[in-house]
């Protein structure tokens, strides 16, 4: 736990302090206080955790088993033939495996059920931000809720079009827009300001009603509480999924108000009495910071934080997952550097947990970062193969008030990176017209479309 790097001795008093100090800048380790003081102890704290074996890492957990829901779900999972193969690795063989030209997208699934959410963090703190994108970029992670998204060469998009009052002529405006420019195949998700089951339920038929109408191979969501969407569906309310923000401790989990065992019983009901033909029917969301903001992080850092929440993800087999990279603020990702890193990490690790992975490429105005950044962002994450993006109108969200990438922001990353929509969708905008031989036409953002 100690190393010399350039005639000074550094010394690491635990796994959690070593952790805290090999991981890249960020602003909420700092506001923690468990930040490396210096670049020399950052890079003498990843020499020492290059040097540790996988077993290590296993052998002294962050969060002992006995005292975290989330840490026996992830200790739960682990195969062991698989971890007995690599459990005296160190975490530096570790990346030269997974980075290796001769290791494939398969070899990585198959690895990773014998890594806890720890280890896939240590080997995460040791990548560059090209090595986050050339290593996710091998994990082809496909997923079926209505239609299977996550194929490679596909780019597929959440159409946000959230409304300040929950309008559904509003929403449906918004909603027309998104599909006219190809965005919605992920699933057509909309955040509610009234959190009420009849909020939801009225949102939930509207949604429905409107893919019925025009046969739209998607899926629909309303992300209220967990709770507030299962009276809903037991009410008859149309839902092809439930969602719910998860967090990497017992103690961030409770602060949402949800738990392991209240998560199995939404998976049930949705799968008894959900629209879609699944068989993956939930819609998880993260983001580094929201354990420290809970005051539930334990002294661990923000990284590994967000690595335990795809543990805990796992044990549902989600249907999609995404990181909200930038939406908390400054205090815990400071900048466009931090925004842009944490971003390449959380996809990176939910790739290795073998979680169908998007991001949600945002910013809040208070943070020090623009529409060129995430823009970049954007393009980094579509190179390195990821899942689904979420869009919302001219980049703008008037309800959450937090700015993202736009309609056309997704159109033109699969114009210019390659990227088609999902197969089904795809077929769907060339039989309305809006697509053809993967390009938009020229009824690309022209509403009359829906007009019959």
């Amino acid at each position: 736990m100690k190393t010399r790097l350039l005639g000074q001795v550094y010394q690491f008093k635990h796994l959690k302090d070593l952790f805290a100090k090999a991981n890249e800048e960020k602003s909420g380790d700092r506001l923690a206080g468990i930040s490396a003081e210096s670049v020399q102890e950052r890079i003498a704290a990843k020499q020492v955790l290059a040097s540790l074996k996988v077993s290590d890492i296993r052998n002294h957990p962050l969060i002992p088993a006995e005292e975290d829901e989330v840490s026996r779900i992830i200790e739960e999972q682990i195969n062991e033939p698989t971890y007995r193969k690599i459990q005296n690795w160190t975490i530096a063989e570790l990346r030269e495996y997974i980075l290796d030209d001769t290791t494939t997208g398969e070899d990585l699934l198959r690895l990773c059920r014998g890594l806890t959410s720890e280890m896939i963090a240590a080997v995460t703190k040791l990548m560059s931000n090209l090595d986050l994108i050339h290593a996710a970029n091998k994990l082809e992670i496909v997923t079926k809720c209505n239609i299977a998204i996550g194929h490679k060469g596909t780019l597929a998009s959440r159409l946000q079009p959230n409304h300040p009052t929950d309008s559904v002529n509003g929403m449906l405006a918004s909603l027309k827009e998104g599909l006219s420019y190809g965005i919605g195949d992920a699933v057509i998700g909309i955040n509610p300001v009234d959190d009420s089951v009849e909020s939801v339920k009225r949102l939930l038929h509207a949604t429905h009603d409107f893919i019925q109408e025009w046969k739209i191979p998607t899926q629909n969501c309303v992300l209220a509480h967990v709770t507030t969407q299962m009276k809903a569906i037991e009410q008859g309310a149309p839902a092809d999924m439930i969602f719910q923000s998860i967090a990497g401790t017992e103690a961030a989990n409770k602060s949402f108000g949800i738990n392991a065992s209240l998560l199995d019983e939404a998976n049930v009901m949705i799968r008894e009495l959900g629209t879609s033909a699944g068989p993956q029917r939930l819609y998880f969301e993260t983001g580094q910071g929201s354990e420290l903001s809970a005051e539930a992080h334990f002294g661990i850092d923000q990284l590994t934080m967000e690595s335990r929440n795809y543990g805990f993800a796992r044990r549902y087999d989600p249907y999609i997952l995404n990181t909200v990279v930038g939406f908390i603020g400054p205090e815990y990702l400071y900048d466009c550097k931090q925004v842009v890193r944490a971003g390449l990490e959380d996809h990176f690790m939910g790739k290795m947990h073998g979680i169908p992975m998007g991001v949600d490429i945002c910013y809040t105005n208070h943070i020090k970062a623009d529409q060129n950044d995430i823009e970049d962002l954007g393009v980094l994450l579509t190179a390195a193969g990821v899942n689904f993006i979420i869009a919302a109108p001219m980049g703008d969200d008037c309800m959450l008030n937090y700015q993202s990438l736009s309609y056309h922001d997704v159109a033109t990353l699969r114009q210019t990176l390659n990227r088609r929509p999902a197969p089904l969708f795809e077929e769907w905008l060339e039989d309305v017209g809006i697509m053809q031989n993967g390009k938009l036409t020229a009824l690309a953002g022209d509403l009359t479309v829906f007009h019959k």
